[in-house]
Order: structure tokens, then sequence, then C-alpha cells
């Protein structure tokens, strides 16, 4: 898991706009400041479609950066987000859990049509990345 740092800016009640100073292109927005991670992580998945995975800068190397001093001078705020990529490749794992929230877990990925590994892995990716 990487973390790239988002600058985020927001003029008068509109939405929260996101950009990556070391992601240039990647951008998003957000209706609110909850939001932002979900929709940071839909614009890292859009954006390495198409791109390699470049070594986030340090946050004092950002700082230096005239473009960031810029924004962060018009108001701006950084935001460090994690990224995980996914590697499309499955892995077992042997976990323990309480027998009453295993069944819990079976009783939900069941009514939602999902089998325990989905339901926990898409609990684990929205904890991870807000999405």
């Amino acid at each position: 898991m990487r973390f790239y740092t988002a600058l985020v800016h927001q003029e008068g009640d509109s939405a929260y706009g996101l950009s990556f100073p070391d992601l240039p292109g990647c951008f998003s927005a957000a209706d609110g400041w909850d939001d932002i991670p979900a929709k940071a992580a839909e614009a890292f998945d859009l954006y390495f479609e198409d791109a390699p995975e470049p070594e986030p800068r340090p946050l004092s190397a950002l700082r230096a950066d005239p473009a960031v001093v810029d924004a962060l001078a018009n108001g701006a705020t950084l935001l460090s987000v994690p990224y995980v990529a996914p590697d499309g490749m499955q892995v077992r794992a042997n976990i323990s859990l309480d027998r009453g929230l295993l069944r819990a877990i079976d009783a939900v990925a069941k009514s939602r049509n999902m089998t325990r590994s989905a339901f926990l892995a898409a609990l684990a990716r929205r904890e991870l990345t807000g999405r």
C-alpha cells in the first residue's frame, strides 16, 4: 500500500476538488469531506489503468514544489490518501474469528449474494481506502 498526497481545495460551497501532485492528470471531486477517500480511490483506479505506480515524494519535497506552495497559499489542504493496488491474484488466508461474528458475516454475505471471502475483502478495502 502506498500513500499519495492529495491537494484538496474548495471554493465557497462547491465540491471539494482533489488533485495529486505526484500523479499528473489524476483528479476528482467530492461533495463532502467524508467522500474524499472513496473519490480518491476511484481516481486512482482509473489513473493506474494506463500509468505505472510512481514512488510518492516525501512531504518535504511536496512542500518545496512551487505548484503546491501556490495551491496552499490559495487555501488548499494536503491530505495523505492510501492506494491499495489490485493485482488480481486471489490468495488463501487462514484467519480466526469469534464464532458469533463469523455467523453474522456469513448471514450478511448470503443476503447480499456474496461469498464470505468477497464480503470480507470488500469490508477490508472500504476500511483501508474509504471505498
